[in-house]
Protein backbone atom coordinates (compact mmCIF):
# COMPACT_ATOMS: atom_id res chain seq x y z
CA UNK A 1 0.00 0.00 0.00
CA UNK A 2 0.87 3.46 -0.46
CA UNK A 3 0.81 5.51 2.64
CA UNK A 4 1.61 9.49 2.13
CA UNK A 5 -1.03 11.28 4.67
CA UNK A 6 0.55 13.37 7.16
CA UNK A 7 0.29 12.37 10.60
CA UNK A 8 -1.42 15.56 12.15
CA UNK A 9 -4.18 15.05 9.54
CA UNK A 10 -4.85 11.38 10.38
CA UNK A 11 -5.03 11.90 13.86
CA UNK A 12 -7.31 15.07 13.34
CA UNK A 13 -8.97 13.80 10.79
CA UNK A 14 -10.10 10.51 13.04
CA UNK A 15 -10.10 12.61 16.42
CA UNK A 16 -7.35 10.61 17.62
CA UNK A 17 -4.46 11.26 19.97
CA UNK A 18 -1.14 10.50 18.07
CA UNK A 19 1.86 8.36 19.33
CA UNK A 20 5.07 9.70 19.02
CA UNK A 21 6.74 6.52 17.24
CA UNK A 22 4.72 6.82 14.16
CA UNK A 23 6.13 5.55 10.80
CA UNK A 24 7.91 7.62 8.60
CA UNK A 25 5.67 9.41 5.59
CA UNK A 26 5.89 9.25 2.98
CA UNK A 27 5.70 5.41 2.05
CA UNK A 28 4.93 4.73 -1.49
CA UNK A 29 5.80 1.18 -1.03
CA UNK A 30 4.70 -0.27 2.69
CA UNK A 31 5.02 -4.05 2.53
CA UNK A 32 4.22 -6.31 5.04
CA UNK A 33 5.96 -6.45 8.57
CA UNK A 34 6.54 -2.92 7.84
CA UNK A 35 4.97 -0.12 10.58
CA UNK A 36 1.58 1.52 9.81
CA UNK A 37 -0.47 3.76 11.49
CA UNK A 38 -3.54 2.63 13.06
CA UNK A 39 -6.22 3.92 14.79
CA UNK A 40 -7.96 1.92 18.06
CA UNK A 41 -10.26 2.73 20.61
CA UNK A 42 -10.18 2.00 24.37
CA UNK A 43 -12.38 2.88 26.79
CA UNK A 44 -13.88 5.77 24.85
CA UNK A 45 -10.58 7.35 23.76
CA UNK A 46 -8.92 6.80 19.87
CA UNK A 47 -5.17 6.33 19.32
CA UNK A 48 -3.31 6.91 16.05
CA UNK A 49 -0.34 4.56 16.95
CA UNK A 50 2.57 2.06 15.10
CA UNK A 51 1.50 -1.36 14.42
CA UNK A 52 3.28 -4.03 12.39
CA UNK A 53 1.66 -5.44 9.87
CA UNK A 54 1.44 -8.91 10.15
CA UNK A 55 -0.91 -10.15 12.58
CA UNK A 56 0.98 -12.63 15.01
CA UNK A 57 -1.04 -15.00 16.78
CA UNK A 58 -0.39 -15.29 21.08
CA UNK A 59 1.03 -18.96 20.21
CA UNK A 60 3.63 -17.93 17.78
CA UNK A 61 6.97 -18.76 19.61
CA UNK A 62 8.88 -15.96 17.33
CA UNK A 63 7.82 -13.46 15.08
CA UNK A 64 7.93 -15.61 11.87
CA UNK A 65 6.74 -18.55 14.18
CA UNK A 66 4.37 -19.29 11.35
CA UNK A 67 2.38 -18.08 8.35
CA UNK A 68 2.81 -14.61 7.45
CA UNK A 69 -0.71 -12.66 8.28
CA UNK A 70 -0.85 -9.69 6.58
CA UNK A 71 -5.01 -10.10 5.22
CA UNK A 72 -8.24 -12.23 7.10
CA UNK A 73 -10.97 -13.09 5.16
CA UNK A 74 -14.12 -11.40 6.10
CA UNK A 75 -15.58 -14.83 5.59
CA UNK A 76 -14.04 -17.14 7.86
CA UNK A 77 -12.51 -13.77 10.41
CA UNK A 78 -14.69 -15.53 13.25
CA UNK A 79 -14.08 -18.83 13.21
CA UNK A 80 -10.03 -18.76 12.60
CA UNK A 81 -8.39 -19.47 16.35
CA UNK A 82 -6.14 -16.74 15.09
CA UNK A 83 -8.51 -14.37 14.41
CA UNK A 84 -11.99 -14.96 16.00
CA UNK A 85 -11.05 -13.47 19.31
CA UNK A 86 -9.70 -10.16 17.63
CA UNK A 87 -12.95 -9.55 15.53
CA UNK A 88 -14.76 -9.62 18.12
CA UNK A 89 -13.15 -6.87 20.58
CA UNK A 90 -10.04 -5.69 18.58
CA UNK A 91 -10.91 -3.89 15.34
CA UNK A 92 -8.72 -0.92 13.89
CA UNK A 93 -8.46 1.10 11.38
CA UNK A 94 -5.52 1.88 8.52
CA UNK A 95 -5.54 4.55 6.83
CA UNK A 96 -3.93 5.20 3.72
CA UNK A 97 -3.44 7.11 0.05
CA UNK A 98 -3.69 3.86 -1.57
CA UNK A 99 -2.94 0.59 -2.66
CA UNK A 100 -1.50 -2.03 -4.93
CA UNK A 101 -2.94 -5.27 -6.80
CA UNK A 102 -2.16 -7.68 -9.10
CA UNK A 103 -3.37 -9.14 -11.91
CA UNK A 104 -1.52 -12.45 -12.63
CA UNK A 105 -1.03 -13.40 -16.65
CA UNK A 106 -1.56 -17.26 -17.82
CA UNK A 107 2.21 -16.98 -18.14
CA UNK A 108 2.73 -15.95 -14.21
CA UNK A 109 3.53 -12.67 -15.15
CA UNK A 110 2.25 -10.05 -12.48
CA UNK A 111 0.87 -6.36 -14.09
CA UNK A 112 0.66 -3.89 -10.59
CA UNK A 113 -2.52 -1.69 -10.01
CA UNK A 114 -2.66 1.51 -7.83
CA UNK A 115 -6.28 2.06 -6.53
CA UNK A 116 -7.16 4.99 -4.74
CA UNK A 117 -10.57 6.28 -4.11
CA UNK A 118 -12.58 7.91 -7.19
CA UNK A 119 -12.54 11.14 -4.79
CA UNK A 120 -9.03 10.88 -3.61
CA UNK A 121 -9.92 11.22 0.24
CA UNK A 122 -7.72 8.54 2.47
CA UNK A 123 -9.12 5.15 2.40
CA UNK A 124 -9.86 3.74 5.61
CA UNK A 125 -9.06 0.25 6.13
CA UNK A 126 -11.12 -2.35 8.24
CA UNK A 127 -8.57 -4.20 10.54
CA UNK A 128 -7.95 -6.15 13.09
CA UNK A 129 -4.93 -5.99 15.63
CA UNK A 130 -3.01 -8.03 18.65
CA UNK A 131 -0.12 -7.28 20.81
CA UNK A 132 2.57 -10.22 20.42
CA UNK A 133 5.08 -10.97 23.62
CA UNK A 134 8.36 -12.70 22.66
CA UNK A 135 10.70 -14.91 24.64
CA UNK A 136 11.86 -11.70 26.40
CA UNK A 137 9.02 -9.87 27.14
CA UNK A 138 8.97 -7.26 24.32
CA UNK A 139 5.51 -6.40 23.06
CA UNK A 140 4.85 -5.62 19.54
CA UNK A 141 1.13 -4.57 18.34
CA UNK A 142 0.18 -6.54 14.92
CA UNK A 143 -2.35 -6.17 12.44
CA UNK A 144 -4.02 -7.77 9.69
CA UNK A 145 -6.36 -5.83 6.94
CA UNK A 146 -10.14 -7.79 6.75
CA UNK A 147 -10.97 -9.01 3.30
CA UNK A 148 -13.93 -9.67 1.43
CA UNK A 149 -14.79 -10.75 -2.32
CA UNK A 150 -14.34 -8.53 -4.72
CA UNK A 151 -16.72 -5.81 -6.61
CA UNK A 152 -17.52 -5.98 -9.94
CA UNK A 153 -15.10 -3.62 -11.21
CA UNK A 154 -12.21 -4.49 -9.04
CA UNK A 155 -12.77 -8.20 -10.01
CA UNK A 156 -11.71 -7.66 -13.48
CA UNK A 157 -7.81 -6.77 -11.73
CA UNK A 158 -8.23 -9.38 -8.25
CA UNK A 159 -10.63 -11.58 -6.76
CA UNK A 160 -10.61 -10.24 -3.15
CA UNK A 161 -10.72 -6.21 -1.90
CA UNK A 162 -9.66 -4.68 1.31
CA UNK A 163 -13.07 -3.91 3.36
CA UNK A 164 -13.41 -0.16 2.88
CA UNK A 165 -15.14 1.96 5.35
CA UNK A 166 -16.93 5.23 5.07
CA UNK A 167 -16.93 7.63 8.04
CA UNK A 168 -20.40 6.93 8.79
CA UNK A 169 -18.95 3.58 9.60
CA UNK A 170 -15.96 4.58 11.69
CA UNK A 171 -17.15 4.56 15.23
CA UNK A 172 -19.16 0.94 14.96
CA UNK A 173 -15.92 -0.56 13.44
CA UNK A 174 -14.04 0.66 16.47
CA UNK A 175 -16.57 -1.06 18.85
CA UNK A 176 -17.91 2.89 19.85
CA UNK A 177 -21.22 1.99 18.35
CA UNK A 178 -22.18 -1.19 20.11
CA UNK A 179 -22.59 -4.84 17.70
CA UNK A 180 -22.98 -5.16 13.83
CA UNK A 181 -19.53 -4.47 12.82
CA UNK A 182 -19.84 -7.90 10.68
CA UNK A 183 -22.22 -5.97 8.59
CA UNK A 184 -19.27 -3.69 7.18
CA UNK A 185 -17.46 -7.05 6.30
CA UNK A 186 -18.64 -6.38 2.50
CA UNK A 187 -16.83 -5.16 -1.09
CA UNK A 188 -17.17 -1.36 -1.60
CA UNK A 189 -19.48 0.44 -3.95
CA UNK A 190 -18.86 -0.31 -7.55
CA UNK A 191 -17.64 3.45 -7.76
CA UNK A 192 -15.84 4.44 -4.94
CA UNK A 193 -12.39 3.35 -6.08
CA UNK A 194 -10.38 4.16 -9.52
CA UNK A 195 -7.52 2.67 -10.30
CA UNK A 196 -4.46 2.55 -13.39
CA UNK A 197 -1.75 0.36 -14.10
CA UNK A 198 1.95 1.06 -12.48
CA UNK A 199 5.04 0.43 -13.16
CA UNK A 200 6.75 -3.27 -12.01
CA UNK A 201 9.11 -1.62 -10.37
CA UNK A 202 6.41 -1.78 -7.47
CA UNK A 203 7.29 -5.46 -7.61
CA UNK A 204 10.53 -5.04 -5.89
CA UNK A 205 10.11 -4.23 -2.10
CA UNK A 206 13.41 -2.37 -2.07
CA UNK A 207 11.20 0.43 -4.61
CA UNK A 208 10.30 3.16 -3.34
CA UNK A 209 9.40 7.05 -4.28
CA UNK A 210 6.59 8.65 -5.91
CA UNK A 211 7.09 7.48 -9.32
CA UNK A 212 5.65 4.36 -7.75
CA UNK A 213 2.16 5.43 -8.05
CA UNK A 214 2.56 7.12 -11.50
CA UNK A 215 0.04 5.62 -14.39
CA UNK A 216 1.68 3.27 -17.20
CA UNK A 217 0.59 4.05 -20.41
CA UNK A 218 -0.21 0.85 -21.72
Amino acid sequence: MAITLPHDAMSQMFAAAPANDLPDVPNYNVCPTDQVASITSTDGARHYRPMRWGFIPHWYKKANGGPLLINARAETIAEKPAFKAACRTRRCIIPASGFYEWTRLDDGTKLPWYIQRSDTAPIAFGAIWQDWADDEGVVAATVAIVTTGANDAMGKIHHRIPVILEPDDWALWLGEDGKGAATLMQATGENTLKFHRVDRAVNSNRASGPDLIDPLDV
